[in-house]
């Protein structure tokens, strides 16, 4: 794989000057913003999109619930499982990052000395959207952009090649969802069984509570009304 890189008549380093010089001719406040969203931005989005999502799942509650909120608690736990898998696969391929081997870089983030091969941020986003996108079509969609976002960034920050990022998002992908029918087989009667508990119960559905505790008040009250109703037939 590091072979990939040794000539500049490669597309991959082709499209990584290209993307990368984009950086060079922008102004140094916009460099300053695109390493924050690139390096912590993104991520950090893609975390508020899983929340907001188990949010709107919670208030609409109903019996997809549970098993919404599995979904949901497998992304990022895909997330985990392919940076996991990723750490073998850095070893195996032992690719120098770019701006070891390629002159006239504009890097934005110092201080990268492992691997380049595959981008762990781009893997961490692709799983997330993945992962979101099993448990809500719509909020997954934003996350599948916000995680081509995240790898444009990687290549146009200089730390990755076009190739890292796509075996990042691939990588990402796989995982989440080859092991998604485990997962879900997994973590659904967990979810459910915290549906049902009166404690924790909140984090699945605020929907259906109000009736358990009625239900819980009703049995006093039809035993107050069989006493008056029994009251009445010993009266008569």
């Amino acid at each position: 794989m590091a072979g990939l890189a040794d000539s500049g008549s490669n597309p991959d380093v082709d499209l990584l000057y290209d993307i990368n010089g984009l950086a060079k001719d922008a102004p140094p406040w916009f460099d300053r913003i695109m390493e924050f969203v690139g390096e912590y931005g993104l991520l950090f989005a893609m975390v508020l999109l899983v929340l907001w999502c188990w949010w709107g799942v919670r208030r609409r509650g109903g019996e997809d619930a549970a098993p919404s909120v599995a979904a949901l608690a497998w992304a990022p736990l895909a997330a985990g499982v392919a940076v996991l898998v990723n750490v073998p696969i850095r070893g195996f391929v032992e690719r120098p990052r770019p701006f070891n081997d390629h002159q006239g870089l504009e890097v934005l983030v110092q201080g990268k000395t492992d691997y380049s091969f595959v981008s762990d941020h781009a893997t961490i986003t692709m799983a997330l959207a993945v992962g979101l996108f099993v448990a809500n079509r719509k909020f997954g969609l934003v996350g599948l952009v916000i995680a081509l976002l995240e790898g444009f960034c990687r290549v146009y920050m200089g730390v990755h090649y076009p190739t890292d990022v796509v075996g990042g998002l691939a990588l990402g992908t796989a995982v989440a969802l080859l092991l998604s029918p485990l997962a879900m087989a997994l973590l659904t009667p967990l979810t459910r069984a915290i549906e049902r508990s009166p404690r924790a119960g909140w984090l699945i559905t605020t929907r259906g509570r109000h009736h358990v505790e009625e239900g819980r008040v009703a049995p006093g009250a039809r035993n107050g009304a069989q006493g008056t109703s029994e009251e009445r037939d010993l009266a008569a």
